[in-house]
């Protein structure tokens, strides 16, 4: 992974002495393993009809994709919903910009012990991610299940020290996303991205035993520099992921694991 990212750096910064991205050079997008990198596959080549090339760089965590994309190491990303782009840049910094919506990967519950959420036991331990804005989205989809309550005035983002009922007891184990998966057999139950529990072979539709609504704010988004977002390549890219083509993709694919969110940023 370190390697990948070093090399990257090194080829765009030989490239950006010929000056920013057109719609005939290649452009480095940031995806991360399972939904986001599969997609994302199927819109390059909708993308090369369109005259557009581009070149894939695969991240294992959440936090890199955006340091690369602020630091010009990648002319776009594509893994993030907005919530968690916006926790990014108030703690980072970062001039970001939203340029199109693309997928919904709705956030489950797993577990190898219990077959549904009234079976949780006592003092159970549940994992939940240890990034505040998709921690905050699994206390979120455990309260929409009646398990806790939340303090209404934190918002979205929310920690275990906002939880103001919690009748089970319930521990919380902060785990880095990508590592959720193999708590299972260790934990009572765990909170899985889509993207991850699909590359452990977990089916969100057919294997959680609780999973988030279609009302969840967490659409996730394709980002670049704010400075490059009118660039006329950004316009090809959102339009190609927006084709009839990956729509179709998406739904005979992940048979509703996944949804379509095609829009633009109002």
């Amino acid at each position: 992974m370190r390697f990948l990212f070093k090399m990257t750096a090194a080829a765009v910064l030989a490239s950006a002495l010929t000056g920013p991205a057109l719609a005939n050079d290649t452009i480095k997008i940031g995806v991360t393993p399972g939904a986001h990198e599969e997609v994302m596959e199927e819109v390059v080549k909708v993308a090369a009809t369109k005259g557009l090339d581009i070149e894939l760089v695969s991240f294992s965590d959440y936090v890199i994709p955006n340091q690369a994309l602020d630091d010009g190491d990648l002319d776009a990303n594509s893994f993030q919903h907005v919530p968690y782009l916006d926790n990014q840049i108030k703690d980072r910094g970062y001039d970001l910009s939203v340029v199109g919506y693309n997928i919904l990967t709705p956030m489950g519950i797993y577990s190898n012990k219990i077959k549904s959420l009234d079976e949780l036991p006592e003092g159970a331990e549940v994992g939940i991610p240890n990034d505040p804005t998709n921690g905050g989205r699994a206390l979120l989809v455990l309260q929409s299940h009646g398990l806790i309550k939340v303090d209404p005035e934190v918002g979205l983002v929310v920690s275990p020290l906002d939880v103001i009922e919690n009748p089970k007891n319930i521990s919380f184990v902060e785990l880095d996303a990508a590592q959720l998966p193999r708590s299972l057999d260790d934990l009572d139950a765990s909170a899985i991205n889509t993207n991850y529990a699909l590359e452990a072979g977990l089916n969100p539709i057919k294997d959680s035993i609780a999973i988030e609504g279609n009302d969840s704010p967490y659409a996730n988004v394709i980002v670049t520099q704010t400075s490059r977002k009118d660039e006329p390549w950004v316009k090809t890219l959102v339009e190609s992921y927006h084709d009839d083509a990956i729509r179709e993709f998406i739904e005979t694919k992940y048979e509703g694991s996944v949804l379509p969110v095609f829009k633009l940023p109002e």
